[in-house]
């Protein structure tokens, strides 16, 4: 039979990698779950959340060292003699994957790791949290914790520059070591932004997709039942039916499409591209892609660029971009014959930030000024009739729209009835290339 001292010598010493696990257990396996959970929910990446699980049991079991246990292996309220608190608490939040801040209990910021930096640059240390913090919720919720001891979690959104949702968590806890002030205040920032996008895409576009499908969905139960009934035996009446039933069916698969892109670029809409685009083969590849739509209208396509035009930006996307307003341009102003790509420099007249300027011409009957505001809100079209019969989904200038904005770029149009219309898009330019053509100028 075992007795107690073999149960007590049976169990992992408390200084060994063991015993840290064995203490640790409860937190890995939340932290496994969480992790598990934000993955599965497309939140983060299987990759982030590895790293995010790594560091965060990486940070608890290291953080067991500097734990002093007592004969009987539990934990102390202090820091083991020697080690550095300050050091210790900047290494823990850096470790962190969201945004952390430490305050002492007059709301002076003690430390903060890159992200919270990041996310409000004016922080600093040993200045009032207060002054650098932008959002009222957040600011309440720290003093109320100050106040009572009592953690808050506190829920809160931003409207510039781009919206994005947020909750943070703040916990007040006692550090004792080297720090003066033991009273410490622990914000924990995590972005909602992914989630509540996902919320609103699900109810757009089961909104959208019920309002703009009804119409097609209707006219083929209708055409099925003729074929069904009087136009059983009618050869004519059956291709002509089955001919609309087509357009029909192929309208539906474009509107579909077009809703799953607006919402893909609306889900990373806060998440600005990186890499490096030309934009002067891209106008070319796409001016090429609709000779065919060009030559059955009878219009010319004129594009006049530099050698060479880079931004940072995604390439699919923009081919999108520059699709939609070529063919619309196509379609829709058509009868002047002639359509303008024009790729360009220009600066921010509120940064002097450089842009690169694509603007695409058409010489048709124009759009009237009272259209202009609306044109890029999701199924306005200026002609539903003739948007329509063009094969159009009302969505267009919403994905041209939605590009853009991530890009942090921006989107205009000039029109004037009887004279045509100019869509123009500006894209910030590379740093390094804005400095350089600085130098040159």
């Amino acid at each position: 039979m075992a007795t107690d001292s073999d149960r007590f010598h049976s169990l992992p010493s408390p200084d060994s990698w063991t015993g840290r696990l064995h203490r640790a257990r409860h937190v890995l396996i939340a932290a496994a779950v969480v992790f598990a959970g934000l993955a599965l929910l497309g939140a983060v990446t299987l990759a982030e959340a590895a790293i995010g699980f790594l560091v965060v049991g990486g940070a608890t079991l290291v953080g067991e060292e500097f734990i002093p246990r007592t004969g009987d292996g539990s934990a102390s309220r202090q820091l083991a003699p020697g080690v550095n608190a300050d050091l210790f608490v900047d290494t823990v939040i850096s470790a962190l994957p969201d945004p952390a801040i430490v305050l002492n209990r007059d709301a002076l910021v003690l430390a903060l790791n890159a992200r919270a930096l990041a996310l409000a640059p004016a922080l600093r240390r040993n200045e009032p949290v207060t002054i650098a913090l932008r959002m009222p919720e957040l600011v309440a919720a720290i003093r109320q914790a100050i106040a009572t001891g009592v953690a808050q979690r506190v829920e809160f959104s931003e409207r510039v520059p781009i919206e994005r949702w947020s909750e943070a968590f703040v916990t007040p806890f006692n550090l004792a070591g080297a720090i003066a002030d033991r009273n410490l205040v622990l914000v924990t920032i995590h972005d909602l932004t992914p989630l509540r996008r996902v919320e609103e895409m699900r109810a757009d576009f089961v909104a959208n997709a019920s309002h703009e499908l009804r119409t097609p969905l209707a006219s083929l139960s209708g055409f099925i039942e003729t074929l069904q009934g009087s136009a059983r035996d009618d050869a004519a009446a059956r291709e002509r039916f089955l001919a609309i039933m087509k357009d029909q069916a192929t309208r539906m698969a474009r509107l579909i499409d077009d809703l799953l892109s607006l919402s893909r670029i609306e889900l990373n809409v806060h998440v600005r591209p990186q890499t490096t685009v030309d934009l002067v083969p891209l106008i070319r590849q796409v001016a090429d892609g609709l000779q065919m739509l060009a030559r059955d209208r009878g219009v010319d396509i004129n594009i006049a660029a530099p050698p060479i035009s880079t931004v940072p930006g995604d390439r699919d996307e923009l081919i999108r971009v520059l699709e939609n307003l070529v063919e619309n341009a196509l379609k829709y102003g058509a009868s002047g014959k002639r359509v303008d790509i024009t790729l360009g420099a220009g600066t921010r007249p509120d940064s002097g930030a450089d842009e690169a300027v694509i603007a695409v011409r058409d010489y048709g009957p124009g759009i009237a000024p009272e259209h202009l505001p609306r044109l890029t809100e999701r199924f306005y079209r200026v002609d539903v009739v003739e948007s329509r019969a063009h094969g159009g989904t009302g969505l267009g200038l919403a994905l041209v729209k939605h590009i853009v904005n991530r890009h942090r770029g921006r989107l205009t149009i000039e029109s004037e009835a009887g004279h045509g219309a100019t869509f123009t898009v500006r894209l910030p330019r590379m740093p390094e290339l804005s400095v350089i053509n600085r130098n040159i100028r």
